[in-house]
């Protein structure tokens, strides 16, 4: 039985992928038996954000896909660390050293920080230290040991066989010069390592070999399996597709044509196409596409420092197909929306509403049952008003509000009280601009604070934040935002807030009764 699930109704896009994958193979499994899944990773430079992005995404839909299929499934994280270096990295050391192998394979360089083998055993190593670090279900493959094993000698041999008809794809994308010298193998010069872009001059299927033109005119015959020849990466995409028969892959939209050719190329060599995803490309804070050679945007490691791995899961859950921003100032909605999701899954009893919560994607299917009890929002406000970046003082008000000892605190919030105050320190005090109360506003905020201390009922949120609507409303703000703005602006010195209500419940109407008056005593002297 290759389903779980006879009427699936879930919506959301992973459970939408799943299914696609699924009514492909809705007869029987394919011959090899497992769904294979495929990330791809150039070890150049170290895993960024991009990475884990396609690797969490395409995670989101094997375990969709693991819920509604008894199929079983495979994750592969394929590094192509056979690739020739073409350019120096910024961030390494020993730069001198290592600009001499400049054109050799990644496998074939010596390792600048003195930790492995290879430069591309280094960085391959930092990817599955990273992928781990997350607790991604994979297996590392790597391009050199596959191609020098023999793995793929079958497919190189299909594309020789093809070559016309591969160049007849690849030719009309490329500059007139560039078609000189293209062809779809990169032999490996025995001499310096080198992974060449060098003419081929003659082929010989029954010998398995290609003579090549090198730079210095000489004529040079080789075999194109063994890893004595890599393919150009359009046709490496397409060989490795075939050769691991490959189910499923992501790429962003950046390679959309790449896609094309490559399935064309995985089409004409025999290869069964793979059902691919394409997402959309993230942007820097000024709207450009982010790029880890301009080093715009931010890092997984930025991200790590202010928030949770779960909101940036939900940040790459959310709209996938949609360019978005990926900036600090992102943050703090993702966290709070985090929050929001988990509490109404936990609050949820039926099942396919559960499926379509991001929680579960974001989870594997297992969210924790334990809710966060407060606001990302919130704690920022809260360390804004006490000017404080001392999670103990934060951590105090906390206590008050959920009435629960502190050290009891789950993992989850303690975390959340010092990413809170991380960001505000970096964030949101180097920004905050107070302005003085208008007459309107000032007669309000007296109100206010006379109310907050003449009531001496414990009020819970919800019967505070109506009292300070109706005194919105009793002192002519016609548009109650802006009367909350007006208490941003003048009591945290900033444009955006928290729920007035929830705040009040959790610092103390006291305190927000003198937070008030310190903020417009300087208007009250004046006016006196």
């Amino acid at each position: 039985m290759l389903k779980k699930i006879d009427n699936i109704k879930q919506k959301s896009w992973p459970f939408q992928e799943a299914l696609r994958i699924l009514n492909r193979y809705k007869d029987s499994p394919p011959a090899k038996g497992y769904i294979l899944f495929e990330t791809g990773y150039g070890p150049s430079g170290l895993p960024h954000i991009g990475t884990f992005g396609e690797v969490a995404r395409t995670t989101m839909v094997r375990n969709a896909f693991k819920e509604i299929s008894s199929i079983p499934t495979k994750l592969i994280a394929f590094s192509d660390d056979l690739d020739g270096l073409r350019k120096l990295p910024d961030n390494i050391p020993n730069k001198e050293e290592i600009n001499h192998y400049l054109g050799r394979s990644l496998t074939n360089i010596p390792d600048p920080f003195g930790t492995h083998k290879s430069f591309g055993d280094h960085n391959n190593a930092k990817l599955c230290d990273f992928l781990d670090a997350f607790g991604f279900d994979y297996e590392f493959k790597s391009s050199t040991e596959s191609y020098f094993a023999g793995e793929f000698n079958d497919t190189l041999l299909d594309v020789l066989v093809n070559y016309d008809e591969i160049m007849g794809i690849i030719l009309p994308t490329l500059g007139l010069e560039r078609r000189k010298t293209y062809s779809p193998f990169l032999p490996i010069c025995p001499e310096t390592g080198v992974v060449l872009q060098a003419p081929v001059v003659e082929r010989n299927i029954n010998s398995e070999t290609i003579v090549y033109e090198r730079g210095d005119g000489k004529k040079i015959e080789t075999k194109v399996t063994g890893g004595l020849c890599k393919l150009q990466w359009k046709v490496d995409w397409a060989m490795r597709w075939k050769s691991l028969n490959v189910d499923y892959e992501m790429s962003g939209k950046d390679l959309i044509e790449s896609v094309n050719l490559s399935n064309k190329i995985c089409k004409v060599i025999g290869g069964t196409i793979p059902l691919n995803y394409t997402y959309e490309l993230f942007l820097d804070d000024k709207g450009e596409k982010i790029s880890k050679s301009k080093g715009n945007g931010i890092s997984i490691d930025e991200w790590l420092t202010y928030a949770s791995q779960e909101s940036l899961s939900l940040f790459m859950y959310q709209s996938p197909k949609k360019a978005k921003r990926l900036y600090f100032d992102v943050i703090p909605k993702a966290v709070n929306e985090y929050i929001i999701f988990l509490e109404k899954y936990n609050q949820e009893n039926d099942m396919d509403k559960r499926y379509d919560n991001p929680v579960w994607h974001i989870h594997s299917g297992n969210p924790p049952s334990e809710n966060i009890p407060i606001s990302f929002g919130i704690l920022l406000n809260l360390a804004s008003v006490c000017n404080t970046e001392d999670t103990d003082i934060l951590s105090g008000f906390v206590e008050k509000y959920i009435s629960k000892d502190k050290s009891l605190f789950s993992k989850e919030l303690m975390k959340l009280i010092k990413f809170s105050t991380y960001y505000y320190r970096d964030f949101v005090k180097p920004s905050k601009k107070y302005r003085t109360p208008n007459e309107k506003e000032l007669e309000a905020l007296l109100k206010l604070s006379k109310s907050l201390m003449d009531n001496s009922t414990n009020d819970d949120s919800d019967s505070i934040q109506t009292k300070v609507y109706e005194i919105g409303k009793t002192s002519g703000f016609d548009n109650l935002k802006d009367w909350f703005k007006a208490q941003y602006e003048i009591l945290f010195g900033q444009t955006e807030g928290p729920r007035i209500g929830s705040f009040i419940e959790l610092y103390g109407k006291d305190r927000y009764s003198d937070l008030i008056m310190k903020a417009v005593e300087g208007k009250l002297i004046t006016n006196n």
